[in-house]
C-alpha cells in the first residue's frame, strides 16, 4: 500500500505502523530502540546474518531497520511455512541467533521492552512466530521485529517458537492445529534441531504454559493502559485463545514430555 513521501505500508504489523522506504524499513521507536540496536549490531558482528541491522532515527524518531527481502507469512499458513524442512530451519536459526547473543553487554541504561528473565544465558527474541520470520524459496532465513527481545533462558524464546510452528495449540485453534501424535513428533524435531539441553526439554512445555500465561497478562496490562492495538486483540478472542491452548497443553504434557526425553 503507498502512502505520501513514497512510503509503502507494509502488512501485518498488528501493533506498529511499519513502512518501507526503498531498502530501509522506518517503524516506530521506543526507549528499548539503543539496546536493540546494539543487539543487532552485536549479533551480526559475530556472524549472524539472519537479522536487520539498524541505521540510527529519522528525522520523525522512527527508527531505520534494513529491509529484508522475501516473504513474510500471514495466517492461514501455507504448506511451506508448516513443513518439517521449515520446522528444522527456524530451530537452527533459532540456535545460531541465541549463541550470537552470548557475551552481548547492553549500552549503559538499557532498557529493554520486556523485563529480564533469570537465568538470562541468553537475549530472547521474545516473539518468534510465523509473522515475525522472513522466508525465501519456503525456506525461513531471517528473523524481524526486534522489540520485545530480552536477556532470559533459551527456553522461554524455544517453547514459544515451538508453540508457534509445531504448534502446541488445542482443536479450536484456528490457525493451524494438529493432531497430538504428529504434535509430538514435531516438538521432538524441533528440540533436536535446535540442541535443546536435557533439563530444557523436560521444562518446555511448562514453560510454553508459563509463556502463554505471561502473554495474556501483557496485553490486559497494555491494553488497561490504552494501548489499542491490545484492545482488539482481547476484544477478537485472542486471550481466550491462549488460554485454551494453555490447557490443551497442561492436558498432553505427560505425552510433550515422553516424546522430549
Amino acid at each position: 500500500m503507498a502512502a505520501a513521501g513514497g512510503e509503502e505500508v507494509l502488512a501485518g504489523g498488528g501493533v506498529n505502523h511499519v513502512v518501507r522506504t526503498g531498502r530501509f524499513v522506518r517503524r516506530p521507536a521506543g526507549p528499548w530502540s539503543p539496546a536493540v540496536h546494539a543487539l543487532l549490531a552485536h549479533v551480526r558482528a559475530a556472524g549472524f546474518a539472519g537479522a536487520p541491522l539498524a541505521h540510527g532515527f529519522d528525522d520523525q524518531g522512527r527508527e531505520i531497520l534494513d529491509h529484508l527481502p522475501g516473504d513474510v507469512p500471514d495466517y492461514p499458513l501455507a504448506r511451506a511455512v508448516r513443513s518439517d524442512a521449515a520446522l528444522v530451519a527456524v530451530a537452527v536459526l533459532l540456535r545460531g541467533y541465541h549463541d550470537a547473543t552470548v557475551g552481548f553487554v547492553p549500552p549503559a541504561g538499557a532498557r529493554w521492552y520486556r523485563p529480564t528473565r533469570e537465568p538470562a544465558d541468553v537475549v530472547c527474541h521474545g516473539d518468534i512466530a510465523p509473522y515475525n520470520c522472513v522466508f525465501r524459496q519456503g525456506r525461513p532465513v531471517a528473523f524481524i521485529d526486534f522489540d520485545t527481545a530480552h536477556p532470559g533462558p533459551r527456553v522461554w524464546d524455544v517453547a514459544y517458537a515451538a508453540y508457534r510452528f509445531v504448534p502446541l495449540t488445542g482443536p479450536g485453534n484456528p490457525d493451524f492445529t494438529a493432531p497430538v501424535a504428529e504434535q509430538t513428533r514435531r516438538l521432538a524435531l524441533f528440540a533436536d534441531a535446535y540442541g535443546l539441553d536435557a533439563a530444557a526439554r523436560v521444562a518446555l512445555p511448562v514453560v510454553a504454559r508459563g509463556r502463554l500465561a505471561d502473554l495474556v497478562r501483557h496485553m490486559h496490562d497494555r491494553a488497561a493502559a490504552g494501548v489499542a492495538a491490545f484492545a482488539e486483540h482481547i476484544a477478537q478472542g485472542h486471550d481466550v485463545l491462549y488460554r485454551a491452548d494453555q490447557a490443551h497443553i497442561a492436558g498432553h504434557e505427560a505425552a510433550f514430555v515422553a516424546a522430549l526425553r
